[in-house]
């Protein structure tokens, strides 16, 4: 039996903040996943005014079960990095008390099987990054290309940032809370990928804990990739200055070490 049935003041274990455009196929199977793996998580989902209904369906789900469920819509799409600030700041508001928030993608290429894992490694880590590249590479169907810019991009960041972590472009988190609250999220501009790599830079250079988590990544099923041109331009500026700040600036930084699940 979940807390939820027995306690009349439940609060979630954590916040999942997930960010949606065009991922109705996609949105049923991601909150039974959810859900059979933190029976006593919230979904916040954040949507971007899919045409393709994703918001109202949503919403269905959220008047069947509004403890586990709610949505945050936005009036149009403006970038993962909005949406995803747009998420925390909502979910720090309205959560006040919830000691761990989470992001991931809808589209299923992060195992909701992970997220215990992710849970269990932030009790004694500030902030924890699944990482597709513990181990090598864990990623299955991805086409060459796509490969080849992820792989880039977090060699490019670890050599610009000096932070050590091994997937700097990750999406699947567990932050705690005093983190977020320290990110100062309304001063970050970045979007895209290159989102994931200031908000952890943040962190490390501000002396949070950091740790890797192994996971396999899979390729979507359903819905199209929303990777650009001008998504990977903006990373390659963003990453340029963030070295540029790490130059110029003296700040504690951090160690980042590695929950080895094997």
């Amino acid at each position: 039996m979940s807390v939820l049935d027995t306690t009349p003041d439940w609060r979630p274990c954590a916040v999942l903040v997930i960010p949606t455009y065009n991922e109705r196929e996609n949105l049923e199977p991601l909150v039974s996943r959810v859900l059979d793996a933190l029976p006593d998580a919230h979904l916040l989902i954040v949507d971007d005014n899919s045409p393709d209904g994703t918001g109202h369906l949503a919403d269905e789900f959220a008047v069947k079960d509004p403890a586990h469920l709610s949505v945050l819509h936005r009036p149009r799409k403006e970038g993962l990095g909005a949406a995803y600030v747009a998420g925390y700041v909502h979910a720090l508001r309205q959560w006040p008390q919830v000691p761990f928030f989470i992001q991931m993608d809808a589209d299923l290429s992060h195992d909701p099987a992970y997220l215990s894992g992710l849970l269990q490694q932030a009790q004694t880590a500030d902030l924890v990054v699944a990482s597709r590249y513990v181990h090598g590479i864990s990623i299955v169907n991805w086409p060459l290309h796509r490969l080849i810019v992820s792989k880039f991009g977090t060699v490019f960041a670890r050599l610009c940032t000096g932070m050590p972590l091994t997937d700097c472009t990750s999406g699947f988190k567990c932050y705690r809370a005093e983190v977020l609250r320290n990110l100062h999220l309304d001063t970050i501009r970045s979007n895209g990928y290159v989102f994931q790599i200031e908000t952890s830079f943040r962190a490390w250079r501000a002396g949070y804990r950091l740790r890797d988590f192994p996971i396999i990544f899979y390729e979507r099923r359903f819905g199209e990739s929303k990777l650009h041109l001008n998504i990977a331009l903006e990373a390659f500026a963003v990453v340029l200055r963030l070295g540029l700040e790490r130059l110029l600036t003296r700040n504690r930084g951090s160690h980042v070490d590695n929950a080895d699940t094997r």
